[in-house]
């Protein structure tokens, strides 16, 4: 999901203008509060999951009764948390002139009692009360996400469905040599070709061979083993579409960059990157725009947290905070770009910190390292700024 926030909007004398609604979203039911102005309590309603219509109607009654009582016209400001119903409801509500805003849930506060009161109902005056803070200008009472537009939340999905994928090839072969190592055979490999030959050689640590069961078992594991490979490959040709056609059209090294075709083309052309990791970072990461190197770090969330109190101060680590799968591919390009980048700046700046360590400080340099890239190839595909001493491939 997309985790880069809104700012809060200037405190202003219009809140008497306007018709605050939160949304409780769940699977059997909505659970909707409407404040309008001069209310002194929400009202409460309920609308059958799903039923946008039926919700768009219950805001236009709303918003009708407040404006013939008051005599004058009213926004309709909106909101609910992200999570299982993604944005469509969104974009139902916007299209219907209404300001929605989709809220982080992990930003909002509650109680730090040891047990709570927790119900729909009071979710969604929790989410209403916190909307018309925000939008007060209390800008520490929440984060709203800031919303993809279709093409860039479909873009994302490539590479989403191909980890998916590599977990369940993971399981697969895991299964595999499980169920091998329990009759003592060690040295089978599914994943290369000749695994069904291979598995009518096999015997077992006590000379038998396969059981009957056992190896029909194994046959429907490689059933599923080879039908993931084969979407396995699908996914990847549909994601090196867009990367041979950004290869093919890439920029000047050292130009400006605007696109996404363009931004690929400067990507794939650096030492180290190849189709996967250009087209996770452009997909997760370098598609929005950013305000400084601050604000890019901690969408990946590769920036610190301190932890002080009275008398203590101690570092936590990085926030991990934000996008998962853009801070991962950081992480690996960091290596590869050790083996791959000896000489550019970035490279020795790690060396010189760390030298000959080893183990967790090794580590740790290594997130600091991709903290520094990921800015560093923000400004190369943003302004142009050719990291120093990178190498393109020939």
């Amino acid at each position: 999901m997309d985790e880069t926030y809104h700012t809060a909007p200037a405190v202003t004398h219009e809140q008497d203008a306007i018709i605050f609604v939160a949304l409780e979203l769940s699977g059997s039911c909505w659970h909707v509060a409407v404040q309008a102005p001069g209310s002194d309590q929400p009202s409460r309603h309920r609308v059958k999951a799903g039923a946008a219509g039926e919700l768009l109607a219950l805001l236009a009654r709303q918003r009708e009764r407040a404006e013939r009582r008051l005599g004058r016209v009213l926004r309709v400001v909106s909101c609910y948390e992200a999570g299982w119903d993604g944005f469509w409801l969104h974009r139902v509500l916007t299209r219907a002139g209404i300001e929605n805003h989709v809220m982080e849930a992990a930003s909002l506060a509650v109680s730090r009692r040891a047990r709570r009161a927790k119900t729909d109902r009071l979710d969604v005056g929790l989410l209403l009360r916190a909307l018309m803070a925000w939008h007060r200008g209390e800008v520490g009472v929440c984060a709203m996400v800031r919303v993809p537009s279709v093409a860039q939340e479909d873009a994302k999905r490539t590479g989403r469905e191909r980890a998916r994928l590599l977990k369940e090839r993971i399981g697969h072969v895991n299964r595999i040599k499980g169920l091998l190592a329990t009759q003592g055979i060690y040295d089978y490999e599914p994943m290369r070709a000749r695994r069904r030959e291979r598995l009518e050689e096999l015997r077992t640590g006590d000379g038998r061979e396969l059981a009957g069961h056992l190896k029909a078992e194994l046959e429907r594991q490689l059933d599923r083993l080879e039908l993931v490979l084969k979407l396995l490959a699908r996914v990847e040709a549909e994601r090196d579409e867009p990367v041979r056609a950004a290869r093919a059209a890439s920029a000047v090294v050292g130009g400006a960059a605007d696109g996404a075709q363009a931004r690929l083309g400067l990507l794939v052309r650096v030492k180290g990157i190849g189709a996967e990791l250009a087209s996770t970072l452009e997909r997760e990461v370098l598609y929005r725009r950013f305000a400084n190197r601050r604000e890019i770090a901690s969408y990946v969330g590769l920036t610190p947290s301190l932890y002080a109190s009275g008398g203590l101060a101690r570092e936590q680590g990085i926030s991990k905070a934000g996008n998962g799968r853009a801070r991962q591919a950081l992480v690996e390009l960091a290596w590869l770009w050790l083996r791959h980048q000896p000489e550019s700046e970035l490279s020795r700046w790690f060396h010189g910190r760390v030298g000959a360590a080893r183990g967790r400080g090794r580590r740790i340099a290594i997130v600091a390292l991709a903290r520094k890239l990921l800015v560093a190839l923000w400004r190369y595909v943003s302004s142009g700024v050719v990291p120093t001493g990178m190498m393109v491939k020939a």
